[in-house]
């Protein structure tokens, strides 16, 4: 039998046991509960044409035709192809997830629109054609955000929860789910369902709502809500829960040690409830859970956890995605031919971003591509397992209307992103965020005299000190750094005494540990020595809340979660008393060094009184 005629033999008996059907039945029943254009589309597939719809690929270029030799490069180490276009046309994979990373994809609303009508343009093209699911991390705020501005740039997670309004998540996931559809993305990986109860977690904090379960499952549900009003698909992120570890998924393999009680107590709430909001998509977490599998598999690769817990104990049934299959914290237990085999073993669908070689930089698709294609063609995997994932991804396409009309109208794309409107609400959310931890010396008056902006952030102590301008006050700038040597802080402080008033912004000034590669103590040392020189000094942490538990002598410190223009804005209202300070610590802030006990307990924000 040739290899065509033993491939479509392979695909119809697939296609008879998804439908429900019996081979040998003349006359079979429609399949319950299937819908059958869904059906007749995927009995047009071949098994590499099915096998390519779980994958969810990077493409370099802010053209599906780029021809810029950088973008053209990066696209041929990957995939042996220019650009999205012959990609497309070589694999037909199921999605593009866009990045800002250098070459871009995202330049500009307009750029973007076209970018993805050029995409879908690609894939409908095809023998069988299938609109392309197209995704980004926007998940708002200053850490994953991929669009930028004049696209709206809302409040991130913990920002939110310190607002404390549901309906403000409702909101901005529904503006932010109305421009990336402007823009013809059609899936966003949000919103962030942890619970970050670790305040050394590296990879999660402010990308959570907070540490309390119920305020998380509040706002979760809330942004899946919003995203789905806007007709977007949201994705709970990151299941079962990876809100608890010290190490990043990116570069280790986190360990969660919760107890299986502990864990539906604590990481398990946001994504029932986000289940019960009909999320249609959840992401796994490449984290080991022994308390959920003692097998020491992360939670991408477990099928007692992707199956056992999440498809037969939560009864969900919209498609599971893979975090980022480059990953450490995936590739650590078995080889990258292995991964993608093991994960639809463990009952995922659709598989995000396959790895590089670290030593030629080629890209490793195309070896887990044809991992899972010899894994079905030897018994390991079925066809019809195959075909319940690509159900599902096709399914969820028809359902948010890809196959009717997968296009955007770029002519319009400048009335729907980063209107005035958008932004009015931006910043209102924005100024309901701002939290005030501790007060000596706020509002500060608005006649005259000279500021010191110092710290972390080059733009974000030029925006601030900008924005102080404005009131009045004459503005110096220093910034310092993640991690400022003695000699800078040495300068900071000879600055200090020549103002009135110092304002420090920190960033993660809790993270000392110098193998980070981040910090270390500098960031608490350049605070610990402006306290000392008797000016009044007033910090900002602009990413987590926990910084004042390495300088706790200061006495004005607010926490902004975020280092956002709007953010910045809402601050230096604040300072000055324009706004009281609505924001409560959506976190608990712990002694330094002692988690067990409490520095700030959750809940904490002070206002000014009238």
């Amino acid at each position: 039998m040739s290899r065509r005629r033993r491939l479509a033999a392979i695909s119809t008996a697939s296609f008879v046991a998804i439908a429900g059907l019996s081979a040998g039945t003349a006359q079979a029943a429609p399949a319950h509960g299937k819908d059958q254009s869904v059906l007749r589309t995927l009995h047009k597939m071949t098994l590499e044409e099915k096998v390519s719809q779980l994958f969810v690929l990077q493409v370099y270029g802010t053209s599906a035709d780029t021809k810029d030799p950088a973008a053209v490069a990066a696209n041929q180490r990957l995939y042996g192809v220019d650009n999205a276009e012959q990609l497309i046309d070589k694999y037909h994979p199921g999605g593009v997830i866009y990045y800002s990373v250098d070459p871009p994809n995202l330049a500009s609303p307009q750029q973007v629109a076209h970018l993805s009508n050029g995409i879908q343009h690609a894939a409908m093209r095809q023998r069988v054609p299938i609109p392309a699911t197209i995704v980004t991390d926007q998940e708002q705020g200053s850490v994953v955000t991929r669009v930028p501005a004049p696209f709206t740039q809302f409040p991130g997670s913990q920002a939110l929860g310190a607002g404390r309004k549901p309906r403000d998540a409702y909101t901005t996931s529904k503006i932010t789910g109305q421009e990336l559809r402007a823009i013809g993305i059609n899936t966003d990986y949000a919103p962030d369902s942890d619970v970050n109860v670790n305040p050394a977690n590296p990879v999660i904090g402010v990308r959570s709502f907070g540490s309390d379960p119920t305020l998380v499952s509040k706002f979760v549900a809330a942004e899946v809500d919003g995203y789905q009003a806007a007709g977007v698909i949201p994705t709970a992120k990151h299941f079962p829960g990876h809100g608890d570890t010290d190490t990043d998924s990116h570069t280790g393999v986190p360990r969660i040690n919760h107890t299986r009680e502990q864990w539906e107590k604590l990481d398990l709430p946001p994504f029932k409830t986000a289940i019960a909001h009909g999320v249609d998509s959840i992401m796994t977490a490449h984290i080991i859970v022994p308390a959920l599998d003692p097998s020491l598999d992360p939670a991408t690769l477990s099928k007692p956890i992707l199956t056992g817990i999440l498809r037969d104990q939560l009864h969900f049934k919209g498609v599971i995605a893979t975090d980022a299959l480059e990953m450490q914290g995936v590739r650590d237990k078995y080889g990258d031919d292995r991964v993608p085999v093991l994960a639809i073993k463990a009952g995922a669908d659709e598989l995000e971003k396959p790895p590089t070689d670290a030593k030629t930089g080629k890209g490793l698709f195309d070896l887990q591509f044809h991992a899972v294609i010899n894994a079905v063609k030897n018994g390991e995997l079925t066809e019809s397992r195959i075909d319940e994932s690509v159900y599902r991804l096709l399914a969820l396409k028809k359902k948010h209307g890809l196959f009717a009309n997968p296009y955007v109208d770029e002519s319009k794309v400048a009335a729907r992103v980063g209107t005035a409107a958008h932004l009015a609400t931006e910043q209102r959310v924005t100024d309901r965020t701002t939290t005030l931890v501790k007060n000596g010396a706020l509002p500060l008056k608005k006649d005259g005299g000279k500021v010191l902006v110092t710290g972390w952030g080059v733009s974000t102590t030029q925006t601030l000190a900008g924005d102080i301008h404005k009131r009045g006050p004459a503005t110096t700038v220093y910034q310092t750094g993640t991690g400022p040597s003695k000699a800078t802080i040495d300068q900071a402080v000879a600055k200090a005494k020549d103002n009135d008033v110092v304002v420090v912004t920190t960033n993660r000034a809790w993270d000392v540990s110098t193998e980070s590669g981040h910090n270390g103590p500098g960031q608490a040392d350049l605070v610990k020595a402006l306290v000392a020189t008797g000016k009044p000094v007033i910090v900002a942490a602009v990413r987590d809340a926990y910084d004042i538990a390495y300088f706790t002598e200061v006495k004005t410190y607010l926490a902004t979660y975020g280092y956002t223009p709007a953010s910045l804005e809402s601050l230096t209202k604040v300072l000055f008393g324009e706004i009281s300070p609505k924001g409560e610590l959506p976190v608990t802030i712990p002694v330094a060094g002692d988690p067990s006990k409490t520095l700030y307990p959750f809940g904490t924000g002070l206002t000014f009184r009238k």
